[in-house]
C-alpha cells in the first residue's frame, strides 16, 4: 500500500492548464495619435466658422435695427416720344425724352451716383444709349431728376422687330424698356462703402405725340425694378 502511494504523490490527474495567454495589441484607427489631432482641429475650425458666422449675423442684425435701410426708388414720371419710325432700310429713327425720378428714402443713408448709364431697347434690341457722367450726391430723404434724352437712328437688321413694330403702330403706344446701369457709393454717418453696380429696369409703354399732341392715350408713371445683385 504503501509503494503505490509513493508512486502517486507526483501525478496530477484532474484537468488540463491552459497555457498563459500573451497579450496582443492590434494596432487599429482608434489608437492613432495623428488622427485624433485631425479630429480635434476639424472640430475647433468648425467651432470657430459657427462663432465667426454667429458674430457677423448678429452685427448685421444690429446694424439693421439701427439703420434701417431702404432700396432706393426710381419711377419713370414723364415720356415724351416725338419720333419712332422704321425706314426701308430697316432703320429706326428715334427721339424719346424721359424725366426719371430718384428717390432716397433712407433717414441715415447718402448715396453718391459716380456714373448712370440708360439704355433704350425695343424687341430686345437696344438702339440707343445715354451716358451721365456728372457725380451728385443725394441726401436723406430727398429726391433727384434724370433727363435721359434717346435722339438718332439705329439699322435693326431683325425682321420679327420690324413685324411687332406695325402691330403696335396700329395702336399709337410703344412698349420701350429703359435699362439703367449705376456705380454707386453709399454714406452712413462718416463711413463710405465701396463700389455698388445696381441694375435697374423700366418697362414702358409710351404714345408717340404728333403735332404737340398724344395720337393715343397718355403716359402713366412707371415703377422700375431695382435689383443690387443680379442682372436685368
Amino acid at each position: 500500500m504503501s509503494e503505490k502511494q509513493s508512486h502517486l504523490n507526483g501525478a496530477y490527474y484532474g484537468p488540463s492548464i491552459p497555457p498563459k495567454s500573451q497579450a496582443y495589441h492590434r494596432h487599429g484607427r482608434g489608437s492613432d495619435p495623428l488622427g485624433c489631432c485631425c479630429g480635434c482641429i476639424f472640430s475647433l475650425i468648425f467651432k470657430l466658422i459657427m462663432t465667426a458666422v454667429v458674430i457677423v449675423g448678429l452685427a448685421f442684425f444690429i446694424f439693421w435695427l439701427i439703420v434701417r435701410p431702404n432700396r432706393i426708388k426710381f419711377h419713370v414720371t414723364e415720356a415724351h416720344l416725338t419720333q419712332f419710325n422704321f425706314s426701308n432700310d430697316n432703320t429706326l429713327h428715334y427721339n424719346l425724352a424721359l424725366n426719371l425720378t430718384i428717390r432716397n428714402p433712407n433717414k441715415k443713408i447718402g448715396v453718391y451716383y459716380d456714373r448712370i448709364e440708360a439704355r433704350a431697347i425695343y424687341e430686345d434690341q437696344r438702339f440707343s444709349t445715354y451716358t451721365s457722367t456728372t457725380p451728385f450726391y443725394q441726401g436723406h430723404k430727398t429726391t433727384n431728376v434724370v433727363n435721359p434724352v434717346f435722339q438718332g437712328q439705329q439699322v435693326i437688321p431683325d425682321t420679327k422687330v420690324l413685324s411687332e413694330y406695325n402691330e403696335q403702330k396700329n395702336s399709337g403706344v410703344y412698349e420701350i424698356d429703359v435699362k439703367l446701369y449705376l456705380r454707386v457709393r453709399f454714406k452712413f454717418g462718416l463711413i463710405k462703402t465701396g463700389k455698388f453696380k445696381p441694375r435697374i429696369k423700366c418697362g414702358l409703354k409710351v404714345p408717340l405725340t404728333q403735332n404737340g399732341s398724344k395720337s393715343l392715350g397718355t403716359f402713366e408713371t412707371t415703377k422700375c425694378d431695382v435689383d443690387y445683385f443680379k442682372s436685368i
